[in-house]
């Protein structure tokens, strides 16, 4: 099963990435987020950097949806995303290979169209 040193490995591994400085893990192509450490929200405390959770961005509605709908124990959000075409991933429920489908996934809707090219994974 997938953790957090997987999702920088895999994030790393993708052209033009940068990590941006946290307590969990951040990961940027474009200046535009793909992939970080779940802020899970604490009643009347400070926000808990998770890293056992892996915030993704999935491109659109119907995409977060079929996610949230089709595998309900791996994916899941919160009304703070709710509008938003992002889903909080299990990082212990999915293999290392199903991480980085999501994570290349998210790369390529993220990155600016003159990054994306053929020699690109994907």
């Amino acid at each position: 099963m997938a953790n957090a040193n997987d999702v920088r490995k895999l994030a790393l591994a993708l052209p033009h990435v940068a990590e941006i400085p946290s307590e969990g893990f951040d990961f940027r192509v474009g200046n535009k987020g793909f992939v970080w450490s779940y802020p899970e929200r604490q009643p009347g405390g400070p926000r808990v950097i998770r890293t056992d959770i892996a915030v993704l961005y999935v491109g659109d509605e119907a995409e977060k949806q079929a996610l949230l709908l089709g595998e309900p124990d791996i994916f899941f959000t919160t009304p703070a995303y709710d509008g938003l075409p992002l889903v909080m991933l299990r990082l212990a429920k999915v293999t290392v290979k199903r991480l980085r489908e999501l994570v290349t996934d998210a790369w390529h809707m993220r990155a600016p169209a003159e990054l994306l090219s053929d020699d690109v994974p994907g």
